[in-house]
Formats: structure tokens, sequence, C-alpha cells
């Protein structure tokens, strides 16, 4: 049986009753240890760190990590836009996209760093700024994740400029004379420390043949254990193992690597939870499976439908003098969609698999953890015209502040015709 991450049963449903569901509760105090935590990484000449805001974009997280030391790590125009509506100073921001933004000239001279993800994207930016310094994003042909939707590295990926192609690369900087001074790279969020370190290694080769980078990014990508049986990558273990190698790199080529890692994750998955009400239990029979259906789903929390992705559930009943037996449920969202449950069988998306839960009444709490990261910020929005649920910031035990206010369906629908 899962638990709660950082709430009791009774904050549960105190916050089902003043809040009512579906809703979002993110706890202050978790995302200040792990930022601690990521700021705390083994470096040998100093570090940066960027919250990857696509985890988590709303503006008083944002706001949050900034007042403790992090910066920024953008995926598009409109993020940094975002982050910079914040109040999060320009130099704190780096620009790191699939598309080039329509304004992103505007976006660098108020101080934007950009880092270029193609050969294109390279000589776009230096075709507006000739002469200056820039970024590359480099593709080190391995990566890791646990499916290809989540593996940002190798050759089925098209982020980042392949490794092979770095006489390209310098083909564009000379023509223009553009300075490469960073090194960016990130393979993934997978679970294995062994394949991150050795694409940390991949990084410094790469980077002995880039004679004027000071600054290596090696992006995010640390597992953060949100089931039982899984484990949280270990930073200090990770950064520690790097260490030497930026040393040895220091020596041989008199260059001292500045340090810049990227999480999201890693930052906020675990201090997340989406509180849920049970609106139905039925069955299909003595062969067939007991379903718990909940005012949420693919609305708030897409990553079990997109990638197969498990997150702990826990019924938490209104009447506590109820008799509640366990037994296996499929949780069910609330969409008209077959693929819309979080009980995917593990490795196989399409797949079924029954969790023990406590058999609940309609009304009871079903709580899903872990829902920090990817989930506000990555659900299916306004499916089946289903407003956007808010999101609360937890400050203390019962002591709670709205960060986002729920969607009206006047909201939904403000820019039709």
């Amino acid at each position: 049986m899962e638990e709660l991450f950082f709430l009791s049963e009774d904050e549960v449903l105190y916050i089902q009753e003043k809040f009512s569901t579906p809703i979002f509760v993110y706890d202050r105090e978790t995302m200040k240890k792990s930022a601690n935590e990521v700021l705390s990484f083994p470096n040998a000449f100093g570090l940066t760190a960027r919250f990857a805001m696509k985890a988590l974009p709303t503006r008083k997280i944002l706001q949050l990590f900034n007042s403790w030391g992090l910066h920024i790590d953008a995926s598009s125009g409109w993020e940094v836009e975002r982050a910079l509506l914040a109040g999060i100073p320009p130099s704190h921001i780096q620009l790191t996209a699939q598309e080039i933004p329509k304004n992103l000239k505007e976006l660098i001279d108020k101080g934007v760093l950009f880092n270029a993800c193609s050969l294109s994207q390279l000589r776009t930016y230096g075709e507006m700024f000739p002469g200056t310094e820039v970024s590359v994003r480099i593709n080190p042909g391995l990566g890791s994740g646990s499916s290809n939707r989540t593996n940002v590295g190798g050759p089925s990926s098209s982020f980042g400029i392949w490794y092979e192609y770095l006489d390209k690369v310098y083909e564009i900087a000379n023509k223009l004379n553009l300075k490469i001074t960073g090194l960016h790279t990130h393979i993934g969020s997978g679970s294995d420390p062994d394949i991150w370190v050795h694409c940390a290694h991949l990084a410094l080769e790469t980077a002995c043949k880039m004679p004027e980078v000071t600054r290596l990014s090696l992006g995010g990508g640390y597992k953060v254990a949100r089931m039982p049986d899984e484990k949280t990558a270990n930073l200090q273990e990770i950064g520690k193992r790097i260490l030497p190698d930026f040393l040895r790199f220091a020596e041989k080529f008199g260059r001292k690597l500045h340090l810049e890692i990227e999480p999201g994750t890693y930052l906020v998955a675990r201090a997340g939870t989406l509180i849920c009400s049970v609106i139905d239990v039925v069955n299909t029979g003595p062969r067939g499976y007991r379903f718990i259906k909940i005012d949420s789903g693919m609305t708030e929390n897409v990553r079990p439908a997109m990638y197969g992705a498990l997150h702990p559930l826990i019924v938490v009943p209104r009447n506590k003098k109820n008799s509640h037996k366990i037994d296996r449920f499929i949780v069910s969202g609330h969409c008209c969609e077959s693929g819309d449950i979080f009980t995917p069988k593990r490795g196989d998306p399409e797949g079924l698999e029954p969790r023990e839960l406590f058999e609940p009444q309609i009304g009871d709490a079903l709580v899903v953890e872990g829902c920090g990261a990817y989930c506000a910020s990555q659900s299916c929005k306004n499916y089946n015209s289903f407003p956007e649920c808010g999101e609360i910031l937890r400050l203390a035990p019962f002591e709670y502040e709205w960060i986002r206010k729920p969607q009206t369906l006047e909201q939904i629908i403000q820019n039709e015709i």
C-alpha cells in the first residue's frame, strides 16, 4: 500500500472540504529541501543550478526558486516571457528550445541567454548577433530515459546538434565571428546514474575540442522515486563521481569549467500532490475489473496515459468509522477517453494493472502523489471542456495560500468568436 508524502489524512480531508477538488497542493518545505540539495551539487569551479520551468511554471514557484538562488531553464520563448513577468532577472534565464521565438532579438537584447539547439538556430543567432558569445547544445550520441518519449539524447532524438557535426558548428561560428563559450548536453530522465556519468564524460570529451568553452551544462534528468520500489538519484554521489574529471580537464587544458545543471523533476515531483474525490465505483462483472472513478484525470495528469507513468494512489475515507476492506481497483479518470487511466501496467502503457486500495465510498478522497512535475504544466487542459483546477501552496500543516485559482468556463471560451 502506498503512503502519503507530506500531508496527513486529516489535512487531505480538510483541503477537500475547504478548497474543493481536484486541486494541486505543493509543499514549500519539500521544495526548499530539494533546492538545497541541488545547490550543494559537488563542483570544482563553480555551479549554476537552473530550474527547468517546464516542470511547473506557476509564477509563485518560479519566484520561490529564484529567491533560493536557482536560475531558470526555459524551453520556449513563451516560457522566457512568463519568467520575466514573474520578475526573474533576464540574465538568470537561458533559452534552450526546439523553436526559435519570433521575438528572439528582443529577448536577447534584454539579457536572456541563448543556447543554440541546431545548426540553423546557430546560424540565425549569428546573423542577428555576429561577433558575440553563444552556447550550443550537443547531442552526445547516447541517452537515458524510461521510454523513447523521455529520452532526449542519442540517434532517436532530434534535440541538439549531433556530436559528429562539430566541424559544421565551427564553420558557422567562424563565418559569423561567434565565440562559443557554452556547451550544453542533456540525455533524458532515466534512472541509471552510470549512463548519466558516462554522458558527462562524453560531454567533457567534446569540450576538449571546443577551445573557448568555459561553461558546461549537463542538463537534468535526475531520477526521483515516486513509487515505493523506485530509487531517487543521489546527487552527491553523482557529483563526486565527475568532480575528478573536471579537475583533470583543468590541469590538462588550462580551463576551469563552470558547471551548470538543470533539474526539473528532482526539485518538484515529490513536492506536489493531486487531491481528487471519488465520484463512482463500478465493475465489469466477475471476470472483469473493479473501477474507482474520480473527478480528475488526464486533464490534470496525463503522464500515465502518455508515458505509462506510475503514481502512488491512496484512498482517504471521509467517515473513518466505516469498515474499508482492501481490494484491487483500476482508477479511472473523468474524461470520455479509454486511455484516461491512472493504473497502467508497469512497462506497458496499453495494459491495465489493478492496485490494492481501500474500498471507497462516493465522496471519499483519492490522493495521487508525485504530481509536482509535468502534471499541471503538461496535462490535457480543457479536454471535455473541464476547466483547469487550482493550485495551492502549503506553507505549514493546515496553512495554505492560493497560487493559481481554478479556471472558469468563461475563461475557457473567452477567445472564441
